[in-house]
């Protein structure tokens, strides 16, 4: 596997994750959406099929989508720790493409929706209405609460990724970006209450970056002060589950 295969599957496969992910976050969002108040459910699947897509796209890489899952594969021995700089780099990338898409993809929304009176009132470090669709935020803002959410939401993501390379065949059928993606809903459902359960770093960080360079009007800040929780947290889960599995199984 060459650095041009690692780049291209990487960025390509983080991109869909992001345009699906972020596209079912924009689509429950804005009022002039045919699916506006879905609900969570509907933003649970919308990530866990966005899993899917981008980590069929992204095979050739191993589909690592994540620098959380890139992390735990080097601790793990899988992944080399000198490609470990440019999987992230292109996941980064890729995630501030796939943000950039869902912003075209809904432009009339967005401007509609922030153009209103009222939206002129949110600015400041209350990012509005729009904030969900780039980046994650707590309900209950809890520096450890919400630090440890994060960890814990991504030891489950992280653990059931390597165990599933204990699982004679999975490798061999394909099935395993499924399993994934429905770990993700799951995730979703049960753990992503909290703080919306960002479990990848840069799902977060790449569209809060989008977010603070688009030109959208009344949109608040980004959020900077909480930033580095959802980038932190997924890593200390992460090396965390990657610790215990070479610990129980190597």
């Amino acid at each position: 596997m060459s650095s041009s295969d690692i780049f291209f599957s990487e960025v390509t496969g983080t991109a869909l994750l992001i345009l699906l992910g972020g596209g079912v976050c924009a689509a429950v969002t804005f009022k002039r959406s045919k699916a506006f108040n879905a609900g969570w459910v509907a933003i649970a699947f919308g990530w866990g099929f966005a899993v899917l897509t981008g980590g069929y796209v992204a095979q050739i890489s191993g589909a690592h989508l994540n620098p959380a899952v890139t992390l735990a594969l080097a601790i793990e021995g899988t992944t080399p720790w000198g490609d470990v700089p440019l999987y992230w780099a292109s996941e980064l990338l890729g995630a501030m493409i796939g943000a950039v898409l869902v912003w075209l993809t809904y432009y009339g929304q967005f401007h509609a929706d922030l153009s209103e009176p009222e939206m002129a009132e949110r600015r400041g470090e209350n990012p509005g209405p729009v904030h969900g669709v780039f980046f994650t935020s707590p309900e209950i803002r809890n520096t450890v609460q919400n630090l440890v959410t994060e960890i814990i939401a991504t030891f489950v993501l992280v653990i059931a990724i390597l165990n599933l390379g204990l699982t004679k065949g999975v490798g061999i059928s394909g099935i395993g970006v499924l399993i994934v993606a429905l770990v993700v809903v799951g995730i979703g459902l049960s753990l992503g209450g909290p703080t919306g359960y960002a479990i990848n770093p840069v799902r977060d960080l790449g569209p809060r970056i989008v977010h603070a360079l688009l030109p959208l009007p009344n949109k608040g800040g980004s959020g900077w002060a909480y930033s580095w929780i959802p980038v932190v947290g997924p890593l200390i889960g992460s090396a965390i589950a990657a610790g215990l599995h070479q610990v129980a199984f190597a």
